[in-house]
């Protein structure tokens, strides 16, 4: 009995690794009569995707009712060790007298785990004997196998590799330690260092003041009016690290009139978004009103949307927010919900109420 065993070598194709490994079989009928069922002949050991693997040739079958076929495993040594997972596809083929697979003897693995409870897959009927040994692929009482095993990598395994991003961490850290801060904003009364570069990266209105020709573009201390000290540290915040602390309502309106004011768009979203979410009937003029000044769409629609329940409408009515709301907002906000009002839900007594 002879075993002649040959590599090709690897192909590296991404996230993938492939190589082919040739069994050659010399004197097959002699080989089957050594070995008994449950018998194999090993290969020698090869390298694909950094993993040793052998193939497992069983001239009479394994396990016992397969004596009457060729069975053919291929079996990765790494995965002994209980920690190894490896995945990988395998093709199993006899080759003609010119070395090409016969496709009416090829099986084909599909993606599997090597590990240390599954470290070989293969078929225990990979061959019929019979029908092997009167065809033309077994010549001169040689036959030549050919294993091709693919290694695929864990993609997701590689990118849990590469840590998150922490930019916003650094820019953060910036912030707080005030390093290289050239210019300050004085906010009722609380100085707050900043970097005008950051802020003109993040905000087309600081931008215009702090780089452009206007009189703050050279000022190293600039008063922000109209606006609380810690909406601004908020703002900042913001700016430096694209994330908020957590919002309450009120906090959130703020917000969304700053960021509008400094044209900070992700920011607006966020805002809008913790408003939408959270209307009822003591904040709900309020938000409009807020919306209906600022141009803030989706807010408005949620507000509405809100308000043409009669419940929610009266017990509007009845909160200090409507007075806020006649007297904040064009009446044109006033006449739409009116509209919607009659058109869902025909409440003359409702209106009657709001138009006083």
């Amino acid at each position: 009995m002879a075993e002649h065993c040959r590599e090709i070598p690897a192909a590296i194709i991404a996230d993938s690794e492939e190589r082919s490994y040739v069994l050659k079989v010399d004197g097959y009928s002699r080989t089957k009569a050594l070995l008994k069922n449950g018998e194999c002949m090993t290969s020698t050991p090869f390298s694909v995707g950094g993993h040793i693997w052998v193939v497992r040739y069983y001239p009479n079958g394994y396990p016992k009712h397969c004596d009457d076929f060729i069975s053919l495993y291929v079996h990765n040594e790494s995965a002994d060790a209980e920690d190894v997972k490896v995945k990988a596809k395998l093709k199993l083929s006899v080759l003609d007298q010119n070395g090409t697979p016969v496709p009416s003897y090829s099986r084909a693995i599909p993606l599997h785990t090597f590990s240390s409870k599954a470290p070989d897959r293969g078929y225990h009927d990979f061959i019929h004997k019979a029908g092997l040994e009167g065809s033309p692929h077994l010549r001169d009482d040689c036959l030549t196998i050919r294993c091709d095993v693919t290694v695929v990598k864990d993609i997701l395994d590689e990118e849990a590799r590469i840590p998150p991003s922490d930019l916003h961490r650094h820019f953060g850290d910036l912030l707080g330690s005030k390093d290289g801060a050239d210019l300050t904003f004085q906010v009722g009364g609380r100085g707050f260092p900043a970097h005008r570069c950051v802020l003109a990266a993040r905000s087309s209105v600081f931008k215009a003041g702090l780089l452009g020709a206007m009189a703050e573009s050279s000022c190293s201390t600039i008063e922000i009016r109209d606006m609380e000290p810690d909406v601004f540290e908020c703002l900042l915040h913001f700016i430096y690290t694209d994330s908020v602390p957590l919002l309450d309502v009120v906090m959130a309106g703020h917000l969304l009139e700053a960021a509008d004011r400094y044209d900070i768009p992700r920011l607006k979203v966020i805002c809008e978004e913790k408003l939408c979410s959270h209307i009822d009937s003591n904040m709900v003029a309020t938000s409009l009103a807020l919306a209906e000044q600022h141009r803030f769409h989706r807010l408005k629609e949620a507000c509405l949307r809100f308000l043409v329940t009669p419940s929610n409408f009266k017990a509007m009515i009845a909160s200090d927010g409507f007075d806020h709301l006649t007297s904040s907002c064009c009446w044109s906000v006033v006449e739409e919900l009116t509209a919607r009002i009659i058109r869902l839900n025909s409440a003359e007594d409702i209106i009657m109420t709001f138009r006083k």
